[in-house]
């Protein structure tokens, strides 16, 4: 299946590891170019290099997309050097786990600068070259907490049903112009995300991480975690010019773990 993505520039946000980094293999894969960016310089290197080596054209910036300097550096970073970008996937790592009154009120507004501010933002700057064009796809990864809270997750089930609403938003606003807008929700995935998570109850209830995980295995479907590649995939598509009259939606990639009808 051809995606008519040749040629297209994405911008994937924390792009040098996890999920991110699989979604810009994915998208590689399908001749799209890159602007990748995170936070680590020594992991965003790795990623660029690898690739590169596959004959990918790709850029790379060190950036911490809370500040609004750095998210505008990016955009006229990519803009410049492989043109006006087309495909916007926005991606931030989780906010601490925990229950409520273990978060100070700076905890939340971290959390908050991360986990919507950033999407804000990075769509603000790139949503004028896209509705010039009139083609554009921004897909925001958010998480199954979304349509079914994760307990001790209290500040990605809040910050990120806030993503959902802004997305569902402007899916509206934006599709006569040839922009979709979607999320895509993450399962319990094999990613360094999972493994901190699976430590940290651990270390809370006294048994081994694997404990955790072989719990969060029971609980789904199919009777394993997913991997990355297989939540790559998903974003991929709906990137492309087939998923093309896909707007508005908040799609789970969780082997069947939320249990809503909708």
């Amino acid at each position: 299946m051809d995606f008519g993505l040749q040629g297209k520039v994405a911008l994937v946000a924390a792009s040098s590891k996890g999920l991110g980094r699989a979604v810009a293999a994915e998208l590689a894969n399908e001749g799209a170019m890159l602007m990748l960016c995170a936070r680590g310089e020594a992991a965003l290197d790795e990623a660029r290099e690898q690739l590169e080596a596959s004959g990918t054209r790709v850029e790379a910036e060190v950036a911490d997309l809370t500040e609004p300097a750095d998210v505008e550096r990016v955009v006229a970073a990519a803009n410049s050097s492989l043109g006006q970008i087309d495909i916007l996937v926005t991606n931030t790592g989780g906010p601490p786990a925990g229950p409520f009154e273990s978060h100070s009120a700076e905890a939340w507004h971290e959390a908050v600068r991360q986990n919507l501010d950033s999407v804000v933002n990075l769509t603000r700057a790139v949503l004028p070259g896209m509705k010039e064009r009139g083609w554009g796809r921004i897909v925001n990864v958010t998480s199954i907490a979304v349509k079914q809270p994760v307990d001790g997750l209290i500040l990605s089930n809040s910050i990120r049903a806030a993503v959902t609403g802004f997305a569902r938003s402007l899916a509206n606003e934006v599709a006569a112009d040839g922009i979709t807008v979607n999320n895509v929700l993450p399962g319990y995935t094999r990613t360094d995300r999972l493994q901190e998570l699976a430590q940290k109850i651990g270390t809370d209830s006294g048994q081994p991480a694997a404990t955790a995980m072989a719990a969060w295995e029971h609980e789904i479907p199919m009777g394993r975690v997913g991997e990355p590649h297989e939540f790559a995939a998903m974003v991929a598509f709906l990137c492309s010019e087939r998923a093309s009259y896909i707007t508005g939606g908040s799609i789970a990639v969780d082997g069947g773990w939320i249990r809503s009808l909708l």
